[in-house]
This record gives structure tokens, sequence and C-alpha cells, in this order.
């Protein structure tokens, strides 16, 4: 498909449900997170915008998986993305996050989850600065699907669970 024809209906589902994602955040900012609810966010540590500390980069070149449940502090939501604080080795430090970076969304409280595709020839990662924040990292949930899809959440629960 070109790219200046109008109908991309990829990009538009890609920005549709960032959208679900960018709300689901902007409500856990607001209220906090209930019940079962908490949040996988998989991310490139190295696309422009990613703020990290060194040590978590270095631990995690490519994609980390961060935790939103029980001890993260000042959630902030915007349109370029989302920042937040969290624990680590008993350190509080700072995440921000460009939404384009973002690479996977799983809350497995409610059993769902998104996985969003990688960048478009010309938008590869890349920024060159380093950043101060923090994580909990996990293992990384990426995806080298082109667009982004809904993804059935029983894939990432324990046999035992089901």
């Amino acid at each position: 498909m070109a790219d200046d024809d109008p109908l991309d209906y990829q990009a538009m589902v890609q920005r549709a449900l960032r959208g679900v994602l960018r709300e689901a955040l902007e409500v856990a900012a607001a209220e906090g997170l209930s019940g079962e609810h908490h949040f996988y966010l998989s991310f490139r540590t190295r696309d422009p915008g990613v703020v990290v500390p060194p040590f978590l980069r270095d631990r995690f070149p490519e994609e980390v998986t961060i935790v939103l449940q029980n001890q993260f502090w000042d959630l902030y939501v915007d349109d370029e993305g989302f920042s937040v604080t969290l624990a680590f080795e008993a350190s509080r430090q700072r995440v921000g996050v460009p939404w384009e970076a973002v690479t996977a969304f799983i809350d497995p409280g409610a059993e769902f989850a998104l996985r969003f595709g990688e960048p478009e020839p010309g938008e590869a990662p890349g920024a060159e600065g380093e950043g101060e924040g923090e994580a909990a990292p996990g293992s990384g949930v990426g995806s080298s699907d082109p667009g982004a899809e809904v993804v059935n959440i029983r894939q990432f629960r324990k046999k035992d669970e089901s």
C-alpha cells in the first residue's frame, strides 16, 4: 500500500488498539488497580524517547517487560506515552515509554492482551540518549508481526491455571 494512502487500515488499527492501552493506563493512574487487575507492559528499550536506567538497558538491550501491580508510583499518561516510578533492588527509579515503543500489553486479571507490531522500515529504534528510571524487569513479550492484534491470554498462563 502506498505511504500516502489515507486509508491505511493497519495504521488505523494500531492507533485504535494503542488507545485501549492508553485508556487502561489513564484509569490506573486516576483510580489505581482493583481486584485481580495488573499490567505487564513490554517495550523496546532502545526506541527514541524511551527513558530507562542504564543498568536496565544493559541487562535488556532490546526489550523489557515491566509489571504494574502493587508497587508503582506517579503513573503519568499523555499524548506521547507514559511514565511511572517503579522499585528495582530497593531503589525507586523512573521509566518513560513512548506509545510506539510498546510491544505488548497484558492484563492477566481480565484475561486480556494486545500485541503491537514492529516499527515500519525507516522508523527503526536507535535513540542515543540514556535515561533514568526504573522497572521491575521480566521476560520480554515481543512480536515480529507487522500489525497489532488481540491475543488470547491463555497462552501466557501456567498450565494449572486453566
